[in-house]
């Protein structure tokens, strides 16, 4: 196994290392808003009674516990990420659960070490679309399962259906001084919500049976700062871009997304419209 990292990625797993503790501060917000699309995902991977599941990009390890209740006693679940800090509190969260069928391993997506496996699931829940290369994850997903494991991915959609996601990138940018970015260039929140793209790289990992479906996940909160805590508590490439600036500059740039933000008020509370993109697939 290959454990160095490049530059980009020593700086993105320490940016996780260091987000660990305000995202998992954030469990209840981030399951509530994904619920219906976790479940969706576990559905389409095959994650049944009994069987072996990879939980690629655990992260601080929410749905790894959906895949250990699923597959119970019987069955095991391996989530890896290459945080160490925020996989740790994948571990605590399984050892508090009583789940002992979860193991937890440090490993980067796209270079897993060799003698795992075999899978009959595997899943990466909003982690493949950070990947540089994620054409090379899915090899690698698609070299650890089984003949007929399944998979099952979720990613961001195209810009116009994450308006919210869109927004935050566009006004970070202006702060920042820096032009405009293609919202589908590698490792960015929607890089691969381009239509067919996907399923594209599905099909080069030689994987089969490629299907796509989008499903609506809205992020419902009180209110636009709410939303914005999250935000600023995760390693996303919003914090990435406002790092190069001071405080002072970061702290305009904050307020200036809030109040764009407000466009998305409702009497209900504030509601940001998401679209998720689940591709599953067969090896």
């Amino acid at each position: 196994m290959n454990t160095t990292l490049d530059a980009p990625k020593t700086a993105a797993r320490d940016q996780w290392d260091r987000a660990a503790p305000g995202w998992d501060r954030h469990t209840p917000v981030i399951r509530q808003w994904l619920r219906t699309a976790t479940d969706t995902m576990l559905n389409m991977a095959g994650v049944a009674p009994g069987a072996s599941v990879l939980d690629v990009a655990a992260g601080a390890g929410d749905q790894t516990l959906d895949i250990a209740r699923r597959v119970g006693t019987e069955g095991s679940v391996l989530a890896t990420d290459f945080s160490p800090a925020i996989l740790a509190l994948a571990q605590q969260r399984a050892h508090d659960a009583g789940f002992a069928q979860v193991r937890t391993l440090v490993a980067d997506g796209e270079h897993l070490p060799d003698g795992l496996g075999p899978f009959d699931a595997a899943v990466c829940r909003l982690g493949l679309m950070l990947f540089a290369d994620p054409l090379q994850g899915l090899r690698e997903m698609h070299r650890v399962l089984r003949p007929g494991g399944g998979i099952c991915t979720m990613v961001f959609s195209r810009p116009e259906k994450n308006p919210c996601v869109a927004l935050l990138m566009q006004t970070a940018l202006q702060h920042a001084g820096m032009p405009a970015r293609s919202p589908f260039q590698p490792g960015g929140l929607m890089s691969l919500g381009q239509p067919g793209l996907i399923d594209g790289l599905f099909e080069q990992a030689g994987l089969r049976q490629v299907a796509t479906t989008a499903i609506e996940a809205p992020f419902r909160l009180p209110t636009a700062r709410h939303y914005l805590d999250f935000v600023r508590a995760s390693a996303s490439p919003i914090q990435q871009i406002l790092s190069r600036l001071d405080v002072a500059a970061q702290d305009a740039a904050w307020q200036d997304m809030e109040a764009r933000l407000h466009a998305f008020d409702t009497a209900d509370g504030w509601v940001g419209p998401n679209e998720l993109l689940l591709t599953a697939a067969r090896r």
